[in-house]
């Protein structure tokens, strides 16, 4: 036909797949890297490409992933079942990595345990189904940064990419690796180890939890409204999520509060939202070593 170029090889799947990712996800997505680069900076100045492994047992899905990271200039593996996408998550250090919950061999809640785990922190994006809300919670309690609920708009799940990374950047850029440790009252932040102490002893802490103890370390006194926490801590606006900030602070207070049902250093400011009151923390009891969780997750 005159006048009409060939689809690219990421155009075709995306029109095969149209019926079940929606026309709004072709049309928006068709030139996406052109205008969405996904790049760190080497010591020398160099352009490093991010490294990202996806782990998705369906290939249509895991080859649109590809195409379109690979189209924001990252580095992409895949992994097509559980005991390859374990092995592989855990034997080298990746940027980003895409996990789909339902997986051949082991799923991606034993991935996403095994990795806050046995590794250093890694951000973790879930593929999750709509039906599976115990998944997904399950998922973000053991440290998952965020999810995506299948089927997908491909704008949506780079739009969240983007923002992990950005966090991700952002953080590193104020807090380098070797910085002092942050003090607030009792807290101790290790920010290179990922390390929180309490009373000089460690406390384990997911990674979405260590993010925002840090977000509320790093700004003592100051209020923040759940929106603002959403937006700084978990990288965008999450519209009607704001329950998972209070499903977090709740689990915080759990671990770092003497008495989580009247909260001294995590404080409630009614109608407002949340800050860090050290100076109003109580004096935990004497509790011996034996007898609190030591091993801190990445």
């Amino acid at each position: 036909m005159t006048g009409l170029t060939q689809p690219t090889a990421a155009n075709r799947l995306q029109i095969n797949m149209f019926q079940e990712y929606g026309f709004r996800a072709v049309i928006l997505s068709l030139d996406f890297g052109s205008i969405f680069q996904i790049r760190t900076t080497t010591e020398l100045g160099q352009v490093e490409k991010r490294k990202v492994l996806v782990i998705e047992d369906e290939w249509d899905i895991a080859q649109l992933l590809a195409l379109h990271l690979r189209d924001a200039d990252c580095e992409v593996t895949l992994a097509a079942d559980g005991h390859e996408g374990m092995r592989m998550a855990l034997a080298r250090d990746w940027n980003l990595i895409v996990l789909d919950l339902r997986l051949p061999g082991p799923d991606g809640l034993s991935i996403c345990q095994a990795l806050r785990r046995d590794r250093a922190y890694v951000p973790i994006l879930m593929l999750t189904s709509k039906s599976s809300e115990l998944d997904r919670v399950l998922g973000l309690e053991l440290g998952a940064d965020d999810y995506v609920t299948k089927p997908f708009s491909i704008s949506e799940l780079m739009a969240r990419v983007k923002a992990i990374f950005r966090r991700v950047e952002a953080l590193e850029k104020r807090l380098p690796g070797g910085a002092e440790p942050i003090a607030a009252g009792p807290l101790k932040v290790d920010t290179g180890a990922r390390l929180v102490l309490l009373d000089d002893e460690p406390v384990a802490l997911t990674a979405r939890e260590f993010d925002l103890l840090l977000h509320f370390v790093r700004h003592p006194g100051q209020v923040f409204s759940r929106a603002k926490l959403l937006d700084s801590v978990w990288g965008y606006g999450h519209d009607g999520y704001e329950h998972t900030v209070n499903s977090h602070i709740n689990r915080l207070r759990a671990k770092i509060e003497p008495n989580p049902s009247e909260p001294s250093l995590i404080v409630t400011v009614w109608g407002v939202g949340y800050k860090l009151d050290p100076g109003q923390a109580t004096p935990r009891p004497s509790i011996s070593r034996g007898d609190r969780t030591l091993t801190s997750v990445q």
